[in-house]
């Protein structure tokens, strides 16, 4: 028997708000991952069912909400995950970079949806050291969740986490913990990065242009219309030959001829507009 009762009618108006709030579909089967995610919100709130919650939710919007997207979204991730798209910006990218931004020297990449920080670390990792030290090298992360976003900024991390890397990356770009229980990025990595909020169904205040923008194991939580809207989205904030990935499980229709498929789940911006 289940702790707080929790109606098919209370799952409706739970999946309703959430894509309303940030476009993220929740199916049936998503509804035990819906309850056990909400259920501590309400021994937190102190209520006795999902309907009394969702009254309490209307009630307590500004106090409440934020916690009650937070609760939802999945956050999972970690160092150099999908590594094929780390090594095209080693291999492919930086090098093409280097030749195109001779006069600018301004680079910029978007990790759209970075969780707790591996993501856009594991970026700064690739990038450190490749350009000369007068370019200006920057990359914006951004998540809906304001709780890995604030682990995402102190950049500490158990020895769990961070089986993705070497001993010699370790060395370089992280700090040991006195008693061996954690690992601090260090400043070097923190300063080429900007954590930010952003729900990205609404208006986004950046300007870009965006020379690489990852987006992964995002799209997976929106509608074919969303999706399609964030493809423009972001088609107009690349730079011209700009790049796109996603997540190995996600695709990208064959009608969005704005992009060319590289393969891996890796685009190139088209500039036929």
């Amino acid at each position: 028997m289940r702790e707080f009762a929790f109606t098919d009618t209370d799952f409706k108006v739970i999946s309703e708000r959430v894509y309303q709030a940030c476009g993220i579909v929740l199916g049936p089967h998503k509804r035990e991952m819906v309850y056990s995610r909400l259920a501590r919100r309400i021994r937190t709130n102190e209520l006795t069912s999902f309907a009394a919650y969702l009254d309490y939710l209307d009630t307590h919007s500004d106090a409440e909400f934020s916690h009650f997207i937070n609760a939802i979204t999945t956050n999972l991730t970690s160092f150099f995950r999908e590594n094929h798209h780390f090594e095209h910006v080693s291999d492919t990218i930086i090098p093409a970079l280097l030749e195109s931004k001779k006069t600018s020297k301004r680079v910029r990449i978007w990790s759209a949806g970075c969780s707790t920080g591996e993501e856009p670390y594991s970026i700064a990792m690739t990038l450190v050291g490749r350009f000369p030290a007068s370019w200006d090298v920057k990359i914006l992360a951004t998540d809906l969740d304001s709780n890995v976003l604030a682990k995402a900024q102190q950049g500490i991390y158990e020895p769990v986490t961070i089986t993705g890397l070497s001993p010699a990356q370790l060395k370089q770009f992280f700090l040991k913990s006195a008693d061996g229980n954690a690992y601090r990025v260090k400043p070097q990595l923190q300063q080429m990065i900007s954590f930010k909020r952003l729900n990205l169904l609404e208006k986004w205040p950046m300007k870009g242009p965006f020379d690489v923008i990852f987006c992964r194991n995002v799209l997976i939580y929106f509608d074919k219309k969303t999706k399609d809207n964030l493809f423009k989205g972001y088609h107009r904030m690349l730079a011209q030959d700009g790049h796109l990935f996603i997540g190995h499980s996600e695709t990208m229709g064959k009608e969005h001829s704005e992009f060319k498929n590289l393969g891996k789940t890796m685009y190139k911006k088209m500039n036929n507009e």
